[in-house]
């Protein structure tokens, strides 16, 4: 599992014109799974994400979470994360999971999030988005599991 994480003023995600995910303050999750993932996989990677302290504190130092900030989520499921750029000029994307698979694994890791009180906006599975953010920082992360 592959996580992009960006700290975001505010972030949306449009299909077709209508925007279908957005949040205010935050974090932008791009995720993306090779399809092997477990339970705990994926409860460690929303545990990771929920409580990375990157928000600044009064001293403006990255002391704060999610929770301290009031702050939302916004998770988009990215295969291209696994896309290998090492040989030739096309990705190779052998390393993503197959889509039937990645859906329920991205679909259950957004339950785990929601499950620890945090507000989630989302994508859809499979559908070409255009996802606007205005980073704030800019910060940021890649998380492997």
């Amino acid at each position: 599992m592959r996580v992009v994480v960006q700290r975001v003023a505010r972030a949306s995600v449009n299909i077709d014109g209508e925007m279908v995910g957005s949040i205010g303050r935050g974090l932008l999750l791009l995720v993306a799974v090779h399809g092997e993932e477990s339970r705990e996989d994926l409860e460690w990677m929303a545990n990771r994400c929920v409580g990375l302290r990157v928000f600044p504190d009064s001293e403006d130092k990255m002391n704060l979470g999610l929770e301290d900030v009031g702050g939302e989520l916004l998770v988009v499921s990215q295969f291209t994360l696994y896309g290998d750029c090492s040989k030739g000029r096309r990705p190779s994307f052998i390393k993503a999971g197959r889509p039937e698979v990645s859906e329920k694994l991205i679909d259950e890791f957004v339950e785990i999030l929601r499950g620890q009180g945090v507000k989630v906006a989302t994508g859809r599975f499979g559908a070409m988005m255009k996802v606007e953010l205005v980073n704030d920082g800019p910060v940021t992360l890649i998380i492997d599991r």
